[in-house]
């Protein structure tokens, strides 16, 4: 049996292991990730098989065009290999998206495969006026809707908001002293 729960600190370590295993570390240079830099996600669950180890993670963060017009960006969304083929990804999706459209958000983007995402809802070419910071390759560039005509409103770059992570804050303070040997 897999849960799907709130991702907690006590993941943390878990969830980068299964990102790397999943990606490698080719998944630091993505476009995504120069939106999601420094910010916290709105959402975000892990699968726990039902020996509590995590087997899954799917997140979601607060992105505006420049006009100020919300969505929110999933991913990374990533399963353990000996997972795969359980339905842990599809359980994952759908949760997620039941709560990005409980709590009132429009809708939600993505950078992904439209053979595995349209099953959720997401549609190509519904992002014709809006760009990512960086290179992306736009027949990837899906969205789905909850609030009709909400994908129509963002126009231009797409942009990382939402709270910063307080973590990030204190190590950038801890990078910054230096100690000298001058006496």
């Amino acid at each position: 049996m897999i849960d799907i729960v709130e991702e907690g600190p006590a993941y943390v370590g878990a969830r980068e292991a299964l990102l790397d295993l999943c990606f490698g570390e080719a998944r630091f240079a993505k476009t995504s990730e120069r939106l999601r830099e420094g910010r916290l996600p709105v959402f975000a669950f892990v699968a726990l098989d039902d020996t509590g180890k995590l087997v899954g993670t799917v997140r979601l963060w607060s992105v505006a065009d420049r006009n100020g017009f919300q969505s929110l960006l999933l991913g990374p969304l990533a399963v353990a290999p000996d997972c795969r083929g359980l339905k842990v990804g599809d359980r994952l999706m759908r949760h997620a998206l039941n709560q990005a459209a409980v709590h009132g958000h429009g809708s939600v983007i993505l950078v992904g495969d439209l053979p595995y995402y349209s099953r959720f809802g997401f549609s190509a070419g519904l992002l014709d006026k809006v760009m990512l910071p960086g290179p992306v390759e736009y027949h990837r560039f899906l969205g789905t809707e909850f609030e009709t005509g909400s994908l129509s409103r963002l126009d231009g770059l797409i942009s990382g908001t939402g709270a910063s992570d307080p973590t990030l804050a204190v190590a950038r303070a801890e990078d910054s002293f230096f100690f000298s040997k001058a006496a």
